[in-house]
C-alpha cells in the first residue's frame, strides 16, 4: 500500500490536472516516484474501497451540440429501485441521485435533442409508472469546478 501522503497526491492530481496523453498513468506515476503498475493497482485499491467514483472527462454538451437538462421525479418508496434502473438503463443519463424531498429522485440527461429528451422522460414514464417528472432545462449555465482538496 501506498503512503497516505502519495495517495492524497494521487487524488489532488486527478481531480484537477489529469494529464492528456497517451499513457497519462504512467506520465503521473513518473511524477510521484512510482512504477506505472504502482499507480494503476492504487487507483483501482481508491475505487474498490469507493474512495473514487469515476474516472472521466467533462464535457460542455451545448459545444458538443447537445441539450441537457436536470430533471426530478416524485417516486414513491415501492418504485424507487425500479425507476432509478430504468433512468440508468438510459445513454445520457449522467447523474442520478436521491433526495430528501417530494421531489426525491434526481438526474440529468444529456441528448443530442430536446424532442429525444422529452421522449426518453415520456418512455421512462410509461416504463415505470411514475407519472411526476420535471424537465428543469438551464437557462443559464454556471459551470462551477468541483475539486475535492485532500
Amino acid at each position: 500500500m501506498i503512503e497516505n501522503q502519495t495517495r492524497k497526491t494521487i487524488l489532488n492530481r486527478i481531480q484537477a490536472d489529469f494529464p492528456v496523453h497517451p499513457r497519462p498513468y504512467k506520465v503521473l506515476a513518473e511524477e510521484l516516484g512510482l512504477s506505472e503498475d504502482q499507480l494503476i493497482d492504487e487507483i483501482a485499491l481508491l475505487k474498490q474501497e469507493m474512495i473514487i467514483r469515476r474516472i472521466g472527462g467533462n464535457f460542455s454538451p451545448d459545444r458538443l451540440g447537445f441539450y441537457s437538462t436536470l430533471c426530478a421525479a416524485r417516486v414513491t418508496p415501492d418504485k424507487i429501485e425500479l425507476f432509478t434502473q430504468t433512468v440508468n438503463s438510459f445513454n445520457g443519463v449522467t447523474h442520478n441521485y436521491k433526495r430528501d424531498h417530494q421531489y426525491n429522485i434526481w438526474f440529468t440527461f444529456i441528448a443530442p435533442s430536446v424532442q429525444k429528451i422529452k421522449e426518453n422522460l415520456e418512455n421512462i414514464s410509461q416504463k415505470t409508472g411514475v407519472s411526476e417528472i420535471l424537465n428543469l432545462p438551464a437557462t443559464r449555465v454556471f459551470k462551477i469546478a468541483a475539486n475535492f482538496k485532500v
